[in-house]
């Protein structure tokens, strides 16, 4: 029996790269201000169909909905922004008044076509910054995104653009509508579809048969309110001053909608078609859409599993922690101490390793190096009567007897 499709598993020879990609990001984060929430992995649907909005590709086609017992329609969460959102509102973190700084890991579930970069499980980290629609808040959080590809020494460009807000969207909207009909014919099904259900994100499309006809469509840039304009331009004041290279795509949009004014992605290189590593924007009317008081927003998301797929290639294989001190026993006595010793020595806080099965001592030693162990400890009838252990270092083949307790002093050391 085999996993699902779209889902794989990461292997223990994997999880160290992993573990090194969520040990940088985090940081990253907490040094900007921001503290680690935990929200569901399943939620109730309407929460993703009225944030994420119905008429998505999302919400549409690419959600795994189920009835659960209580015959409730739930969702496996496809994005995090939206349970955050929930999370912000259901736990009144709106009474402090103050900027919530907010960050997830987590698993997302979407059911999409098969191919490099995309799963069906696949993995995200985020951050939310809600309270404030200041563009400095938004440039912050651009140069937090850049700051933490390029902890991963992962080369990037930043693409931003401006999607306006409940005032002048609507109009520029309807205006771009009129013009999806005008050639409604020379499209594809996808963007003939979204021509009347979600137009923003004809600009979006990727095939290339549509590209001549997307370039002579109106710029939203061109139509926004006079509040949009500034905001869009005191955003590129704050990353001009902060030094931070951009692109202005008129053209970009994100694929929900509850987005609102900065939109912005950051691409690599490495990645073929499938370049995007981070995506978000401002979400301004998001908390009213689900009930709570009008809260300004904005975060972004970068996918995980790009993020080791690029730097599987780059770096190779990230090693994993080997064992402080292999415990290599020569008989039942020896078993028996080494048991005592692997506890005393992992109760101090050091990473011991036992093994359970006979073998000689030769066979002992090459799993210690197969394991990357940095030292070895060598337990036999005489180390048992003298109470004086040999200890091998693996690095310089240096070896020496110790006492227990001279082992554990050297440890600290170490």
């Amino acid at each position: 029996m085999g996993n699902l499709p779209g889902t794989r598993d990461i292997l223990p020879e994997d999880t160290a790269l992993w573990q090194f990609i969520e040990m940088e990001t985090r940081g990253v984060f907490e040094r900007y201000g921001f503290y680690e929430i935990r929200t569901p992995v399943i939620e109730p649907t309407e929460l993703f169909a009225r944030g994420i909005g119905g008429d998505t590709d999302i919400v549409g086609k690419e959600m795994y909905t189920f009835h659960d017992q209580s015959d409730r329609s739930v969702t496996l969460r496809p994005e995090a922004t939206a349970s955050v959102m929930r999370a912000y509102i259901q736990n009144t973190m709106f009474r402090e008044g103050n900027l919530r700084k907010l960050y997830y890991f987590g698993p997302m579930f979407r059911h999409e076509k098969k191919q490099k970069g995309r799963w069906r499980q696949f993995f995200q980290a985020g951050v939310e910054a809600i309270g404030s629609d200041h563009p400095a808040v938004d440039a912050e959080i651009i140069e937090m995104a850049i700051s933490m590809l390029e902890a991963l020494e992962i080369k990037s460009r930043l693409l931003i653009n401006s999607v306006g807000c409940r005032e002048c969207r609507p109009k520029y909207v309807e205006l771009l509508r009129n013009e999806l009909q005008k050639n409604s014919d020379g499209f594809c099904g996808d963007c003939q579809r979204r021509a009347v259900t979600n137009s923003l994100r004809v600009l979006d499309c990727k095939v290339e048969n549509c590209q001549p006809l997307i370039v002579g469509l109106p710029v939203i840039t061109e139509h926004l309110c006079e509040d949009c304009t500034k905001h869009f331009i005191d955003l590129r004041g704050h990353l001009d001053d902060a030094g931070i290279t951009y692109e202005i795509v008129p053209r970009l949009v994100r694929g929900l909608d509850y987005y609102t004014r900065t939109a912005f992605e950051i691409v690599s290189g490495e990645l073929g078609s499938q370049n995007a590593l981070v995506g978000g924007g401002r979400y301004d009317g998001l908390s009213e859409i689900l009930g709570g008081p009008a809260t300004p927003a904005i975060g972004f998301a970068v996918g995980l599993d790009r993020l080791a797929m690029i730097l599987s290639e780059t770096r190779g294989q990230t090693d994993r922690r080997g064992p402080e001190i292999f415990l290599a026993w020569m008989g039942a006595a020896a078993f028996s101490k080494s048991l005592q010793i692997a506890r005393q020595l992992r109760r101090a806080g050091h990473y011991c390793y036992m093994n359970f099965g006979e073998g000689s001592l030769k066979s002992r030693m090459r799993l210690a190096n197969k394991l990357d162990a940095k030292h070895v400890l060598i337990i036999g009838d005489n180390e048992l009567a003298n109470e004086r252990y040999a200890v091998k270092r693996l690095a310089d083949s240096e070896q020496w007897e110790a006492s227990l307790p001279e082992i554990e002093n050297y440890l600290r050391k170490c």
